[in-house]
């Protein structure tokens, strides 16, 4: 299980504990710094990891990568940074973004990249620095050249002050399909698939 930074939507004490009562226990990967605020949830296997460092689980290779985001869990918070991950070897890979902007070594993470798992909102009604708009994450596709491109982190949460408004408001659907229409402009050779909870899709053919 991969987690790419300490922002509570990220780290969730409370989901991570029912996850490492699972059998078999998954291991957990975070980034280098966040060791103690999850040392106490219950897993037997945590790797910490910064930008630039990988392991192997159960055979898969994990590289951790640079992200442009300011992962602090509030202002006096461990000075962890985040993260996203690159799976698998050189001609099959997929890379998580975990939150980030638009980086300019994105454009030399992997050579031949057939999956990227996109950050297109965030969960509230707008976004800081850091983040990914879907016409930020249709500009990523263009240095990142997947073959295949998910779109993820929307529709999720939305500010409880803000709940009356949940039905009146576009933000938790429109973001993944706006995206799509920007990608279809910018990068349409890559192949986006909006999924919902639960949906699975099968791994991008290696023929172009």
């Amino acid at each position: 299980m991969l987690v790419s930074h300490a922002h509570l939507d990220h780290l969730h004490a409370a989901s991570l504990r029912q996850l490492a009562a699972k059998r078999p226990q998954p291991t957990l990967v975070i980034p280098r710094g966040l060791h103690r605020h999850v040392a106490k949830l219950g897993f037997e296997n945590v790797v910490e990891l910064t930008a630039g460092e990988g392991i192997e689980v159960a055979g898969l290779p994990i590289a951790a990568t640079r992200a442009d985001h300011d992962s602090r869990r509030h202002p006096l918070g461990p000075p962890a940074e985040a993260v996203g991950y690159l799976l698998g070897q050189p001609g099959r890979q997929l890379y998580f973004a975990g939150d980030t902007d638009v980086f300019p070594e994105m454009a030399t993470l992997a050579d031949d990249l057939d999956t990227a798992l996109i950050p297109v909102w965030g969960w509230g009604p707008t976004l800081g620095p850091g983040h990914l708009d879907p016409k930020g994450a249709a500009a990523a596709l263009e240095l990142l050249r997947p073959r295949l491109a998910i779109p993820i982190h929307w529709g999720t949460l939305f500010p409880f002050a803000l709940d009356r408004l949940r039905g009146k408001v576009g933000l938790l659907s429109d973001p993944p399909h706006e995206f799509a229409r920007e990608a279809a402009r910018l990068a349409p050779e890559v192949d986006v698939r909006v999924l919902q909870p639960g949906e699975a899709t099968p791994l991008p053919d290696r023929r172009r």
